[in-house]
């Protein structure tokens, strides 16, 4: 039986570092504020356009944000 993988993130942390609130990044990338706390609770993945768009708001690449577990 496969185990269902799980997408993981360091946008609250990022976010956290830069201090810069929820708000401010979720204007920036054109979401809700709400979309983006699901995004950093890991409850919504992004799509791989919005990804890229919170890299570049945090000047960091898709790895330093999003962690794909291995086997």
């Amino acid at each position: 039986m496969v185990k269902p993988t799980r997408v993981t993130n360091s946008l609250r942390a990022v976010r956290e570092a830069q201090q810069l609130t929820q708000a401010d990044v979720a204007r920036r990338v054109g979401v809700t504020r709400q979309t983006l706390i699901a995004i950093e609770q890991g409850k919504y993945s992004p799509t791989l356009e919005l990804a890229f768009q919170l890299a570049r708001v945090f000047g960091a690449t898709l790895d330093e944000l999003f962690h794909y577990p291995e086997d």
